[in-house]
């Protein structure tokens, strides 16, 4: 039967039952006359039919006083249950907490006719019961909800079972609470929301002022009412913690749209149907391509969009990834369409997995390091120390004049002392003599040009290590160098002695990068060199010879011994040299 037909019927109970209540008032008016006329006619006859007559309405009369009563109780009940189960409604269409709680506490209110009333709930983590909403009978907030029997919620919430006081008062089970006497309190109903097999807290209702206000079919409604309650309260709870928990994801997701945004390194990834899924700034700024352009599109056409052939280079390295399972980094020298000049990026490779391992697909973290290729490169004839000093190296290499200091070393009695040796472990005995010169010259700060066979070349006063001192930084380095030479002798067998030999001249060259468009090399072009391998060259195991122009530069801190003045290839005039024998 619908809500319309139960109304219908109602009316209906109602209209009959008040036909039959008007019927059995015409009775009684007609008995009332009747017997006025007996007594008038002193008839004992209709007198006594009167009195029959009465006999019989009189249980009618009683049965319809009953019918009344049990019609409006009906009735009643009807609307109570038309409340509950329009609340009912309400609380699950609502995941607002508060807005639940509220609907909840003045529902109760209003079917009980209690005064006031509030809902508490226990603590999930402090287990703790504290109210949570707190009505009054005109659907206000009541801002301190304080006067309320302790006890009597406590033993609902022990229990699970619903209380019920007329008059808390006189009520014996209630004598010796302190709560109940101090606050008056009488008509009391609390019920507890139980949730499965957990109480998760109560409600309760009371009026301060009239006793016997509940009954136990409020209290029996209030129960049905409560359990319902408790599923809504659970589900706005749970409603309100998914909330958080978005809310939370969220701000991650924020945080970490953020980062991949502010971050230095290009992060792409790949899905496992070879899609790009995400695709950050940095990418689009280090490949050239930006990523409206790459959004959901295959990333093979995205690496070839970069440099031809680059798409089959990283598929087979992804193929590689997803089959191993394992990180690959690779370093690759590309020229992007977008800019036309040579580009070396790094690509370092890591399957993308979820929490149970499974592969989703393929991350790639994208680096440009062309410019620490170049100081790499730069760091192969410069002490790290200087690298770190230098700021523009596209400008420090460019061919310019100046005034520097070259040295030419030579391990002399190399090529006798070579002829007998594998040429491995030749290469491992003339790189620790090297190794012994680069630390000399590194101390100093000077250039290592190059090294040429047996020889090592270095420079002072280029523009990559700027020196007015360079003539000073040049003949310590060669007396450093020879110290040194002879503490690594003291390690070695007298089978693999070797000395240097060197020179050093001061004078104007041309240094800067020279060679062609695919391979350049730092190094200096100028009579300076000449000379100064020419120097060189007629130095004996373990001499240093410098020039006049180094000697003048450097003649108040060293002892020399001059030389013949020498014929040197290419020029005129002889060369005034000396022999270099130590520091005053």
């Amino acid at each position: 039967m619908t809500d319309s037909s139960k109304g219908s019927y109602t009316l209906r109970v109602q209209e009959d039952f008040s036909r039959m209540a008007r019927l059995f008032t015409d009775l009684d008016q007609l008995v009332s006359e009747q017997r006025q006329r007996a007594q008038s006619a002193q008839s004992e006859l209709l007198d006594e039919a009167t009195r029959s007559l009465n006999r019989i309405l009189l249980p009618g009369r009683r049965i319809l006083d009953t019918l009344e009563r049990q019609i409006k109780d009906h009735e009643q009940e009807r609307i109570q249950l038309r409340a509950l189960q329009d609340v009912g409604a309400a609380l699950n269409s609502s995941f607002n907490l508060v807005e639940v709680l509220n609907v909840v506490m003045d529902t109760m209110i209003k079917i009980t006719g209690a005064e006031r009333g509030f809902l508490m709930l226990m603590d999930e983590e402090t287990g703790e019961v504290a109210v949570q909403a707190a009505r009054n009978i005109n659907q206000q907030t009541i801002e301190d909800p304080t006067e309320i029997s302790s006890s009597l919620y406590n033993e609902a919430m022990d229990s699970g079972q619903p209380v019920l006081t007329t008059n808390a008062q006189n009520d014996p089970r209630f004598a010796n609470r302190q709560s109940i006497i101090s606050y008056n309190l009488r008509s009391i109903l609390c019920v507890p929301l139980n949730l499965k097999d957990d109480t998760i807290g109560v409600i309760y209702v009371d009026n301060r002022i009239t006793a016997g206000i509940f009954r136990e079919a409020h209290r029996d409604l209030m129960v049905a009412f409560a359990n319902q309650a408790a599923v809504a309260i659970e589900n706005a709870r749970l409603f309100r913690q998914i909330r958080m928990q978005l809310a939370e994801i969220t701000e991650m997701k924020t945080l970490m749209d953020d980062v991949f945004a502010s971050m230095g390194s290009g992060v792409i990834t790949v899905d496992n149907n070879d899609l790009v899924s995400l695709y950050n700034p940095a990418a689009g700024r280090i490949l050239g391509i930006p990523g409206s352009y790459v959004e959901s599109r295959p990333y093979k056409d995205l690496f070839d969009e970069v440099d031809v052939g680059l798409g089959e280079t990283v598929r087979a390295l992804i193929e590689q990834v997803k089959i191993e399972g394992k990180d690959h980094r690779v370093e690759l020298d590309v020229i992007p369409r977008s800019s036309g000049k040579d580009v070396t990026i790094s690509l370092n490779l890591s399957p993308l997995r979820d929490v149970q391992q499974k592969t989703l697909g393929v991350a790639i973290v994208v680096d440009d390091i062309s410019e620490k290729k170049r100081m790499e490169s730069v760091r192969k004839y410069l002490p790290p120390s200087l690298v770190d000093r230098v700021r523009d190296f596209d400008t420090a290499q460019r061919p310019v004049r100046r005034s520097m200091t070259v040295m030419f070393a030579d391990v002399t009695g190399y090529s006798t002392f070579s002829e007998n040796l594998e040429p491995e472990e030749l290469v491992e005995i003339i790189n620790k003599y090297f190794t012994v010169a680069a630390e000399a010259i590194n101390d100093q700060f000077g250039v290592i040009d190059k090294f040429m066979g047996d020889a090592v070349m270095a420079l002072f006063n280029t523009q990559l290590n700027p020196q007015e001192d360079h003539s000073e930084r040049a003949v310590r380095t060669a007396i450093n160098m020879q110290s040194a030479l002879d503490e690594y002798l003291k390690t070695m067998p007298e089978t693999q002695h070797l000395h240097f030999s060197i020179g050093i001249h001061t004078g104007e060259a041309v240094a800067g990068n020279v060679g062609s468009s695919f391979r350049k090399d730092f190094t200096v072009i100028g009579d300076a060199v000449n000379l100064a391998k020419r120097l060189e060259e007629t130095a004996t195991s373990k001499e240093i010879i410098i020039s006049q122009s180094v000697f003048e530069n450097v003649a108040h801190l060293v002892n020399v011994s001059p030389r013949e003045p020498m014929k040197v290839k290419g020029r005129a005039a002889f060369e005034q040299t000396y022999l270099l024998t130590g520091f005053k």
